[in-house]
């Protein structure tokens, strides 16, 4: 296992596609968490799928295919039962003589090649595909035994289920004996389907004369196939259960929360309704900790940049702000560098409004105004609770913001976030809110913006010439583009045809220095303030963006549709 786990290391090397210290921290995470070297590396974003596939092959002497392409045969499939196929990820594809060729996901695992050859009765050549398209090929096999929206639908009556819930369980989206009224089908599955697409958001819209339900994956609201009409009260009354709450109240707005098992793992999922002009629009966040709690690497920082990120947090003081509209993962970034700091020795406590995860060794504290649990309030409770580290899910008023800062002074570390579009604004919408400007100028260590970008998918990133207009609006020129390669996705199975797969941010990180500090004392305009944070270091939005477009992690169009306004203001 030694010899072999060095060779795949020191291949992944020799083609460029890991460096040696990307390969020691995987090492790292693996002695911690376990699991294979290779699956820890696409974990951490190191390595991609197809890559991980190819280097596989080549240290095995396995033939490498890709299976959208590659013809199966339905009558060998059928040999192999789904359950069997699921436990190992294998899937056979066809015979040749008596040789039964199967499409596998991991050459080591000797336990699935014995069992194959039992079952099958056969001989068998192992060829080697990635684990996704091996799980895709599966669905798409097999799908005639697996339960789908689609064909649910057909089985509806015009019955309407009723019921009563608990909020405080947890729903298993394993189907089951107890829970197959056709209503609780189709919730369960419009769930699975949403975590299965790695939605963060599912929106259940009446309409004049349809239900409508869409998926957000990466950023997009993508529609689904929907329910007939005459479901929207069953459908949204299933949901009010779960979340515990009042199936009769539809006048007013009302806020929720589930907690669901799926594929072996618990999200929480926080429910909104909203009554519109034809019935209550019902949103569902899907908050999965996997995809929030991780390291400091993964969230898309420059080298450069990640330093100085991972030294600012450190500081015993101070206020970190970040800034980003609604969705640009600020959550995502303070919970990591919290994540980072998590310490025996530190006590953290958090004001958030909601508490969206949980973190272990973390006390958190939710807003909730109708009881006048206000952040004012809990901020300056917390103070007596003697915290090293404060987390402020928001500034929102002049009085938050002044116990932030007094905390800042009194040699706390504080964490918060702002709604402005850059770094720089940050401080004159302090200052608007009635700070004085020498407490905003002594108190803040760093401001960091931030927004998401689509990452170009790996199984169909291919080189292309992108719009030259949008490349010069972009600020690259014809000598950066000089013996560079810029990608973009081309559609397949795995992106769901848009070309992208996942996101990750872009950053401006502005970091206070000794001339920033006199020029927030003096109340500078923004712009002002822009130009001498670019003069100290600062790289803005678009720049971090145009960086991500020469690595080839996204496109020109998708870093211009997120960071457009620094053109504007540069």
């Amino acid at each position: 296992m030694t010899d072999l786990r060095k060779g795949f290391a020191q291949l992944l090397i020799e083609e460029g596609l890991c460096t040696k210290t990307q390969i020691k921290e995987a090492m790292r995470v693996q002695k911690e968490k376990g699991g294979k070297l290779g699956e820890v590396l696409v974990q951490l974003g190191f390595l991609s799928e197809a890559d991980k596939t190819s280097v596989l092959g080549k240290q095995f002497g396995i033939e490498v295919i890709d299976l959208d392409t590659y013809p199966i045969d339905p009558m060998v499939v059928d040999l192999l039962p789904r359950s069997v196929a699921r436990k190992h990820q294998v899937l056979p594809l066809g015979r040749e003589d008596s040789i039964i060729k199967v499409a596998i996901t991991d050459p080591m695992d000797f336990e699935a090649l014995d069992n194959l050859r039992f079952i099958l009765n056969s001989e068998i050549t192992p060829l080697l595909a990635s684990t996704e398209a091996v799980r895709r090929a599966i669905d798409r096999f097999y799908e005639a035994t697996v339960e789908t929206v689609d064909n649910l639908l057909t089985e509806f009556t015009d019955e309407e289920e009723e019921g009563t819930g608990d909020s405080s369980r947890t729903f298993d989206l394993t189907p089951g004996e107890d829970d197959d009224a056709p209503v609780i089908r189709l919730v369960r599955l419009i769930i699975s389907e949403a975590v299965k697409s790695r939605a963060s958001d599912i929106h259940i819209e009446p309409l004049e004369n349809r239900l409508r339900i869409r998926y957000r994956v990466d950023g997009d609201c993508i529609e689904v196939d929907s329910p007939p009409k005459r479901l929207q009260n069953s459908i949204i009354s299933r949901v009010k259960i779960m979340s515990g709450m009042q199936i009769e109240e539809k006048r007013l707005p009302q806020d929720g929360r589930i907690r669901i098992r799926v594929r072996g793992k618990e999200i929480d999922i926080r429910v909104s309704t909203l009554p519109a002009s034809h019935g209550e629009s019902v949103v569902l966040r899907l908050l999965d900790k996997e995809n929030v709690l991780v390291g400091i690497e993964k969230l898309g920082f420059h080298e450069t940049d990640r330093l100085r990120f991972e030294k600012i947090i450190k500081r015993p003081n101070g206020i970190f702000l970040v800034t980003g509209p609604t969705g640009s993962g600020k959550t995502t970034t303070l919970y990591s560098a919290l994540n980072e700091l998590n310490r025996p020795d530190r006590k953290i406590i958090t004001a958030e409004d909601p508490v969206e995860y949980n973190i272990s060794g973390i006390n958190q504290c939710e807003v909730k105004e109708r009881i006048e649990m206000t952040f004012t309030r809990i901020l300056r409770s917390m103070l007596r609770q003697a915290p090293n580290i404060i987390l402020v899910g928001e500034i929102r008023d002049k009085e938050t913001a002044e116990i932030a800062i007094q905390a800042a002074l009194t040699g706390h570390l504080v964490f918060s976030t702002l709604h402005t579009n850059d770094a720089p604004s940050a401080i004159t919408r302090l200052v608007d809110m009635g700070m004085a400007p020498f407490l905003v100028a002594s108190s803040v260590q760093a401001i960091m913006a931030q927004r998401l970008v689509r990452v170009i998918c790996t199984e169909c990133r291919e080189p292309y010439q992108p719009d030259m207009k949008l490349v010069m609006a972009a600020g690259l020129g014809t000598q950066q583009l000089e013996g560079r390669t810029v990608y973009h996705g081309r559609g397949c199975r795995t992106c769901n045809n848009t070309g992208y797969y996942g996101r990750i941010g872009i950053f401006e990180l502005m970091e206070m220095t000794r001339q920033l500090r006199e020029m927030a004392f003096r109340v500078e305009p923004t712009n002002v303030i822009r130009d001498q944070a670019r003069r100290s270091g600062m790289v803005t939005l678009q720049e971090d963006g145009v960086r991500k477009v020469l690595a080839g992690i996204t496109t020109v169009e998708e870093v211009m549709a997120n960071a457009q306004r620094d053109v504007i203001l540069m």
